[in-house]
């Protein structure tokens, strides 16, 4: 049975905005599993057709903020692995934090079990610059 589950950016302010579903085959994933997915899916959706703006958690090098997403300076594909390297540093370094159901998981090897209603958000602290 897969579980839907819907991933909100969140400002400190309390502002959220959903960001992306994922479908997972598991009730129980790890935080580290999850950033992955999330990273991997975000730039899998961007290269498929590369358009001129990436709207992803990890802004890619060579690319300028801009309003809910980042402009990149020429059209490329995007290294998954480098954005997801980027964002596990950042969570590391505290560059953002993540609340399931309100609460902060503050280990990436923290079992997360998913329920019907689990809400997930990402709070982002400083950009992300990645790869």
């Amino acid at each position: 049975m897969s579980h839907q589950i819907t991933i909100y950016d969140e400002t400190l302010s309390g502002e959220r905005t959903p960001s992306l579903s994922l479908d997972l085959l598991s009730a129980n994933i790890t935080l580290r599993e999850l950033i992955r997915r999330r990273v991997y899916e975000e730039v899998q959706d961007y290269n498929a057709s590369t358009p001129e703006y990436f709207r992803g958690f990890v802004q890619p090098t060579d690319a300028e903020r801009v309003l809910n997403s980042y402009r990149l300076k020429e059209r490329k594909h995007i290294d998954w692995e480098a954005q997801y390297d980027r964002a596990i540093q950042s969570f590391l370094s505290n560059g953002f934090f993540v609340l399931v159901d309100d609460r902060q998981i503050e280990d990436l090897d923290t079992q997360i079990e998913l329920k019907i209603k689990t809400q997930i958000s990402f709070v982002k602290l400083v950009p992300l610059v990645g790869g």
